[in-house]
């Protein structure tokens, strides 16, 4: 049926005013889609219950925790992917899923267009919308609140007006985006980039500051996925979850950064990913151990560009997918355990060990039975600074 439209429903502000709009501008029946990609915290039943209270005709729930975890996160980790250095792309890694199964949905059911409940500002209007269009081209896709231009004092006096049963008031001013791999939070205070967050802010870590001993953790590698957490196999949802709560009570993961947007303006964004960063050290640091230089040197700018075009909404582009097949091949070897100290809002690594490692300590050692020739040293730094030296002669003689 082509008058139905399939909204993608987190059960929050925006997309529980959206459900009304579409009703009321459209006339098409809205089908509310709620995918669960570990965000937790509250039942999916009564997020279901939400959007049917909200006027939608139907609502569907999907669990898609362990695909966001294997097919989404750990692409995402193999590529070392943080966006502007800092940002492990919590949200945007999961918006290509909800986009695939928005698609899903709507093949299934007939319906000829899909919505979303993003501002005009953010990043994730495009992510949405850049991965339908890519999956189906023929569906059309609608924002509510973008084009009502809506802001957000004025969808909660909507929600209040209409009676809609959802949580955000005047007093809970945070726009909050959460998944397994991470938690996202914007708006009141924190558009100030002076004001520091508060302790209402955060939720997967404890604090920093809280005492607490030292804890080492060992996590094993196969392949650059995690597969054993000290020693008990894990899946890598089981792996991620389990470090958002060791690493989090350490207060590891805290983010706060100035954030360039895709649509052209600057944004702080504070941000929670204790398993995201410990991960992220422990995978960078066994392929250290593992990768051949000029490998590791090439990858290393490869991950860059691939954390911009994840964050930047082109997840089913062409050059993403070239991208994926070279950072495939690079994990062959990244396989081995590396040990992780949490402590005091740091996941330092203390050490690492791997059948495939490239270290040998016979080349490295300074002691007695050092193998590596020194006398090979003076004519291999005259042959690769030769190039300078003549360089040098040249602007001597000008």
């Amino acid at each position: 049926m082509s008058d139905r439209v399939v909204l993608a429903y987190s059960g929050g502000l925006d997309t529980s005013v959206g459900i009304g709009w579409l009703k009321d501008a459209t006339g098409k029946e809205v089908i509310a889609l709620a995918v669960d990609v570990g965000q937790g915290g509250e039942d999916m039943e009564e997020i279901r219950q939400r959007a049917l209270a909200c006027g939608a005709v139907d609502a569907i729930v999907v669990d898609a925790k362990d695909e966001f975890a294997n097919d989404f996160v750990m692409p995402s980790l193999r590529a070392n992917a943080l966006y502007q250095k800092r940002y492990p792309l919590v949200s945007a890694l999961s918006r290509p899923l909800i986009a695939k199964h928005l698609v899903a949905v709507a093949t299934e059911l007939g319906a000829n267009s899909v919505a979303h409940g993003c501002t005009g500002k953010g990043n994730d209007q495009v992510r949405f919308e850049a991965a339908v269009t890519s999956l189906a081209p023929e569906l059309v896709s609608i924002a509510p609140i973008r084009d009502l231009a809506l802001t957000r004092d004025k969808a909660i006096a909507y929600a209040q007006e209409h009676g809609l049963p959802i949580k955000q008031s005047k007093k809970n001013p945070y726009s909050v985006d959460k998944n397994v791999w991470g938690r996202a939070v914007e708006t009141g205070p924190l558009e100030d980039p002076w004001s520091a967050p508060g302790d209402d802010v955060w939720e997967y870590t404890d604090s920093p500051a809280a005492g607490l001993a030292p804890e080492d953790v060992t996590i094993t590698f196969s392949a650059g996925i995690p597969v054993a957490i000290d020693g008990a196999a894990v899946t890598p949802l089981q792996a991620i979850e389990l470090l958002n709560a060791r690493a989090g009570r350490h207060g590891v993961g805290r983010i706060d950064m100035i954030e360039d947007r895709l649509v052209g303006i600057k944004s702080r964004e504070v941000y929670e990913a204790p398993a995201a960063l410990t991960l992220l050290n422990a995978h960078e640091e066994l392929e250290n151990l593992v990768l051949e230089r000029d490998l590791g040197r090439y990858k290393a700018q490869i991950e860059k560009d691939w954390a911009n075009l994840v964050y930047d909404g082109l997840w089913f582009s062409d050059l993403k997918s070239s991208l994926d097949a070279f950072i495939e091949d690079t994990q062959k070897y990244v396989s081995g355990d590396v040990r992780v100290r949490l402590h005091a809002g740091m996941a330092v690594v203390t050490g690492r060990t791997s059948p495939e490692s490239l270290y040998d300590f016979d080349l490295a050692t300074y002691d007695t039975g050092d193998t590596f020739d020194q006398s090979h040293a003076k004519g291999f730094i005259e042959i690769w600074s030769l190039p300078s030296k003549i360089s040098a002669k040249r602007r001597a003689r000008k």
